[in-house]
């Protein structure tokens, strides 16, 4: 007989939740058949068979916390037919419960032990002997102690006033970013600043260019490798954006690894573009393409969101004009991109023109980042992102 156990499931984690067993006691397993699959802080993984025979045991349910290490379960030889007890014992156990149920909670000539003092008082006024059962007012004068307490008449009567609700256990990975953007905001000092960038040059050239792109590199010319290129270059030359507080020490990153913030179906995840710098715009594309793909099909590994030292979010592909981003700690710099909205612009003196306008907002940890560092490091994304030629022959 095998073990079933909770193998590694990545740096920093020591527990999961099981999501779902995809087998029960008695089905027949082959080896590398998928059993159950857990959540974790970060993924969901799925757990297979180490060798093929029978599930004989599961020992956690749907929705149990298990410890890397712990079995949770048993997998015996095909012939063993182990698993066959297990049904019966649980009814065994389950059986005496319908007739203690049933059973009277006390003889019914000693009902008159729970009358009331008024109840015996007037017993004695009317020369009722409640000692005895078959007295003929007796069961009417020990009616009102063997009745349903009001308490539980009470919600009747308010029933009417209560409004339908839904309660729903919050999932691990959702607990996880509840705790973890509130750290956040307890442990960094967190400003926003504000600018706005306006994409009629990038428009421009992605018309021009997106055909012969997409014909050379199989994928499309979209906002995020402007956006990547140009957080790189200005996290070159504002480095303190590109670091950490590790105690009384700055930790200053000498590599760029973006993280690119996805909305999947249990929650935000911020998979990481590695080296970000050597990578070429198509090569830029493609990453958060495939990042994204398995953000949405759940199938994100560890090594795809763990460290990134600078991340961006994409308000804008829901809708939003504009927000402030919460910090992905360690990190001490988020950019939030947005909407694009058509708005008038001053173009000098005399002149307006209705350009496609967008509102960038840079979060930052104050305690290592000051404010002029910040507003300089947005104005220089900006600058950039307003002359992609520029990115694009930089590389």
């Amino acid at each position: 007989m095998a073990e079933i156990i909770v193998p590694e499931l990545g740096e920093s984690i020591s527990e999961g939740t099981i999501t779902k067993w995809f087998v029960k006691e008695g089905d027949s397993v082959n080896q590398g058949d998928v059993l159950l699959e857990l959540e974790t802080d970060k993924v969901n993984i799925e757990i297979s068979a180490d060798n093929s025979g029978v599930v004989s045991r599961i020992a956690k349910q749907d929705g149990d916390v298990v410890l890397v290490g712990e079995a949770i379960g048993s997998i015996g030889e095909a012939a063993g037919g182990a698993s066959a007890p297990a049904a019966p014992a649980a009814k065994a156990t389950a059986a005496p419960a319908a007739p203690a149920a049933a059973a009277p909670s006390a003889p019914v000539s000693e009902g008159v032990i729970n009358a009331s003092p008024a109840a015996r008082k007037r017993a004695r006024e009317q020369g009722i002997d409640l000692t005895q059962p078959q007295a003929g007012q007796a069961p009417a004068v020990a009616t009102p102690v063997s009745s349903a307490p009001l308490s539980q008449a009470a919600p009747a009567a308010v029933s009417k006033d209560v409004k339908p609700t839904e309660r729903k256990r919050m999932s691990r990975r959702r607990v996880t970013i509840a705790n973890r953007l509130v750290e956040a905001q307890r442990t960094a000092a967190m400003l926003t600043t504000f600018n706005e960038v306006d994409m009629t040059a990038i428009l421009d050239l992605r018309k021009r260019r997106k055909q012969a792109f997409f014909e050379k590199n199989d994928v499309n010319l979209g906002f995020m490798s402007f956006f990547t290129k140009a957080v790189v270059g200005a996290l070159k030359a504002f480095p303190l954006l590109n670091a950490e507080i590790d105690g009384e020490e700055i930790v200053t990153k000498k590599f760029y690894d973006i993280g690119i913030a996805v909305s999947a179906k249990e929650g935000l995840v911020v998979p990481v573009v590695r080296d970000a710098d050597r990578m070429s715009f198509a090569e830029i594309e493609k990453s958060i393409v495939d990042l994204a793909g398995k953000a949405r099909s759940n199938t994100l590994s560890i090594a795809d969101l763990q460290g990134g030292s600078f991340t961006i979010t994409n308000g804008g592909v829901f809708g939003s004009l504009l927000s402030t981003p919460i910090l992905n700690a360690p990190q001490v710099g988020i950019l939030g991109m947005h909407k694009i909205q058509i708005r008038p612009v001053a173009i000098d003196d005399v002149r307006m023109e209705n350009r496609p306008m967008m509102y960038l907002a840079l979060s930052y940890d104050h305690r290592i980042v000051d404010g002029s560092e910040a507003v300089r490091f947005l104005v220089t994304v900006k600058t950039l992102l307003e002359d992609p030629e520029s990115l694009l022959l930089e590389g």
